[in-house]
């Protein structure tokens, strides 16, 4: 299954309402908030970030930019860098088939993609998120309730700072 049709697997098995969209490629969250008809802030932002030795996906909304301090803060860590494409797309290949690209990244750790997962308190200040599912032409739109409820993340904090 593709990561899309495991993301609606899931929702669908939990009994949660969403919307599924399909659009022109989308290369920038501005992009994607455009397409979908949405605020900016509505879109989740899905970052694979290394974290001293270990990938982690966090996740925060598309208006606002990673605070790396806060994290390294709450983690305990030393250092803090963005994955590269490759890295990317070599560590989601198993998931995806291709592996994924920048920008086509859900929201969602394991079981859907296998890194802990981080959600910024920020993502609680939206009544909806929108996000890519597994490609850039792919999205979908839910209440962030439900999203929280499903998601299950390691940690909520706050790491992220407006733009």
């Amino acid at each position: 299954m593709t990561i899309l049709e495991n993301i609606r697997h899931a929702l669908v098995a939990q009994g949660i309402e969403f919307r599924e969209l399909q659009h022109e490629p989308t290369l920038t969250s501005e992009d994607a908030a455009r397409v979908r008809g949405e605020d900016l802030s509505n879109g989740g932002k899905a970052l694979l970030i290394k974290v001293d030795q270990e990938f982690a996906l966090f996740v925060l909304p598309a208006d606002r930019r990673v605070d790396s301090k806060a994290i390294r803060k709450q983690l305990s860590a030393k250092k803090t860098r963005f994955a590269s494409r490759d890295e990317l797309s070599s560590l989601t290949e198993s998931v995806n088939g291709t592996g994924l690209v920048p920008g086509s990244v859900p929201p969602f750790g394991t079981p859907i993609l296998p890194f802990a997962l981080y959600i910024d308190d920020a993502i609680r200040q939206n009544q909806r998120i929108a996000f890519n599912a597994g490609s850039l032409t792919d999205s979908i739109i839910m209440s962030v309730d439900d999203y929280l409820r499903i998601a299950q993340p390691q940690n909520m904090f706050s790491f992220s700072q407006v733009q």
